[in-house]
């Protein structure tokens, strides 16, 4: 069957799609899936770790994200604008790839100022899209101090469809436990639910933990706006599996382990990154893997995700990893259960 964009379209209920997380990370709901027998249970993410045995792995992506949200005021007319960093460019440059809102305010050669006493200025030196642009900041310390600046001067980037102010709290539970390399403009929200609690049980019954990274960019979530999937183009985003994860995976593979992929970025990762004969290979950078149904997938063979919305890739990716018809029911059911939907939802777990 050649899917289509049409064919992962359907209705959440708005009411369904949270503003804020758990209090509990461990305490969402976790639907299971059992592809070989099409069984469908409801349980809690801290039961996940019946389903699992020693020596099995779970691949987390230590992505960190970083406050990637600023708020300018315009040269001579002070208007309001805010700034999304996307990446750094050229670190000696002070050069980045921002989105800017409103766009149309905005042009060549224009300065912005950040900060109540214009602690930092950044010149507009390139259109690079519709909405976005290439920015040179003007900082005449260490690039530590820099960094420094822009974290004091950023916010935590809860998507827009959380509508309130980020909030302290935010700035710990919109990051996973196991965050270390800074990177990510999103949470990858597959392992928000992990707590650490949890990652000790799972220590102490034997099992592995492996670690990639990918920094989720915009290319994630950018809408898909074709009929035809294969005409779909994702932004490339940052990856790097090291020798030692890498053999984890690997290893576990050799075994027949079960190896659960923490979410559409990990896969993504492992999917980028192994060989004709499916074992991982270190690697160090870039993917646009867009993965849709029908997908073969060669190297994890259980994988943990939230709940999507209608006609993402995110969506998409589990369907091919799930299967569509039995994902799509599984949607379904979710939405009667009244389960958690996007950033701050619920979990699924699909074993083979």
């Amino acid at each position: 069957m050649r899917f289509k964009l049409s064919h992962f379209q359907f209705d959440v209920p708005q009411k369904l799609i949270p503003q804020s997380p758990n209090e509990q990370r461990d305490e969402s709901k976790l639907m299971v899936l059992h592809k070989s027998t099409g069984e469908i249970e409801h349980k809690l993410f801290k039961n996940l770790i019946d389903y699992f045995d020693e020596e099995d792995v779970m691949v987390f992506n230590n992505t960190k994200v970083f406050p990637a949200r600023m708020y300018g005021n315009k040269e001579k007319t002070g208007a309001r604008i805010e700034v999304f960093l996307l990446r750094e460019l050229n670190r000696d440059n002070r050069l980045w790839d921002v989105l800017v809102d409103p766009a149309r305010k905005i042009r060549i050669g224009n300065k912005l100022y950040f900060g109540e006493n214009d602690e930092l200025i950044a010149e507009v030196i390139d259109n690079t899209t519709s909405r976005g642009r290439t920015l040179r900041f003007l900082f005449d310390g260490t690039h530590d101090e820099f960094q420094e600046t822009l974290d004091f001067l950023g916010q935590t980037p809860l998507p827009k469809f959380i509508k309130r102010e980020p909030t302290e709290k935010d700035d710990e539970r919109y990051q996973t436990i196991f965050a270390k390399e800074s990177g990510s403009v999103a949470a990858p929200t597959a392992g928000l639910h992990f707590s650490k609690q949890l990652m000790k049980r799972m220590e102490i019954k034997g099992m592995n933990l492996a670690e990639v990274t990918l920094h989720v960019g915009l290319g994630t979530f950018r809408s898909i706006e074709v009929e035809d999937l294969s005409k779909h183009k994702m932004d490339s985003e940052e990856i790097n599996i090291s020798e030692k994860d890498a053999g984890i995976i690997n290893k576990a593979k050799e075994k027949e382990k079960k190896i659960c992929a923490v979410g559409t970025t990990v896969n993504r990762v492992i999917e980028s990154s192994n060989t004709t004969n499916n074992m991982v290979i270190p690697f160090k950078g870039w993917t646009n893997k867009f993965i849709f149904p029908p997908y073969n997938f060669q190297v994890a063979n259980c994988m943990i995700s939230n709940f999507h919305l209608p006609k993402s890739t995110l969506m998409m990716h589990v369907a091919s990893f799930g299967g569509y018809d039995f994902v799509m029911k599984a949607y379904k059911e979710a939405v009667k259960k009244k389960y958690k939907f996007h950033t701050f939802g619920d979990a699924m777990l699909i074993l083979p």
